[in-house]
């Protein structure tokens, strides 16, 4: 399955009804969960955790943790659900991660990592990927980010999603970490050339369709995060710009009302609807009653016939 374009897993954003809302926008673009702590799938309810329906293929699921056995075993049981592919994450750089002592600080540890992987490839058939960041804190981003890459693709690793920025993991909080660090796209282009049989996907401050596939000469793929959840609408391009499909032209009303069949069928098996309706607020970006419509989509659950009120909110979109 390709990675040319991937949508990054987003903790409180990419769940079950946001990865079926995008699904909607593109067929081909390759989907990640939020990250799942291992011990979460251990010991938590699992079919509440991994349920998710099957238009969303291709996707993976990202899980967090340091235990090679613990990863192994959430692993397993991921893939007994279905999932397409592993993700580990070694770049979430949150106070709660790093106090786990999992994510970003993992960069740190790259034999740890690789036993972590080494553990994971032995129990699933499907193909393990990292998702990491070019460095933390003083960690050399020429010699040190290339022996985390070597040590963790000798492990058995193929696929890396590398934010092309350094994680400070004091003195920045989550959310400057995705901005006040300087990008350096050119070190992950050397680092497809440093590593040609590995599979380099870019991630990190990507804003737009179109110039995101400008990447695609110097990597394997490109993956973007908040800017896909805050102007959703934008992936309808992907499927004729990343992957050759003819371009199948929607409108913002088409996409809304292909969703109600959807979002009433999860609320009357008890889903309350701003759970769901939360993930369209960007597919109002720039239209004409943005305002009014956000409002409207935030008051759904106390309505008696939400379905006629959604109707109403995608012909108001146009």
């Amino acid at each position: 399955m390709s990675h040319r374009f991937c949508v990054a897993p987003m903790m409180d954003r990419t769940d079950r009804h946001e990865r079926f809302f995008l699904r909607s926008l593109s067929k081909k673009a390759y989907l990640y969960t939020e990250m799942i702590n291992a011990n979460a799938v251990l010991f938590g309810d699992q079919n509440e955790l991994l349920k998710f329906n099957e238009c969303e293929h291709p996707l993976a699921i990202q899980l967090g943790g340091n235990d090679p056995i613990k990863l192994s075993e959430a692993a397993t049981i991921s893939e007994s659900y279905g999932y397409d592919e592993i993700n580990l994450n070694i770049g979430c750089p949150s106070n709660k991660v790093q106090s786990g002592n999992f994510g970003a600080i993992l960069m740190n540890k790259p034999n740890l990592v690789a036993k972590c992987v080494k553990a994971i490839k032995n129990k699933v058939n499907i193909p393990v990927s990292v998702k990491c960041r070019i460095g933390v804190d003083d960690m050399d981003e020429e010699k040190d980010l290339n022996t985390f890459i070597k040590k963790v693709s000798d492990s058995g690793c193929k696929i890396f999603i590398v934010h092309a920025r350094k994680a400070w993991l004091k003195g920045l909080s989550p959310r400057e970490n995705r901005n006040i660090p300087p990008l350096n796209y050119e070190r992950v282009y050397k680092l497809k050339d440093e590593f040609p049989h590995l599979e380099i996907i870019i991630n990190g401050g990507l804003e737009n369709i179109e110039d995101s596939k400008n990447h695609l000469t110097k990597v394997d793929g490109v993956m973007m995060g908040r800017k896909a959840y805050e102007n959703p609408f934008q992936l309808t391009k992907v499927d004729h710009l990343f992957y050759g499909m003819p371009f199948l032209s929607k409108t913002r009303k088409e996409v809304l009302l292909r969703m109600i069949p959807y979002i009433i069928q999860q609320h009357k098996a008890g889903i309350k609807i701003n759970l769901i309706s939360r993930h369209f607020m960007g597919l109002t970006k720039g239209t004409r009653f943005a305002k009014q419509i956000r409002a409207n989509l935030t008051n759904l659950n106390a309505l008696k016939e939400p379905e006629k009120k959604l109707t109403q909110i995608a012909n108001q979109l146009g």
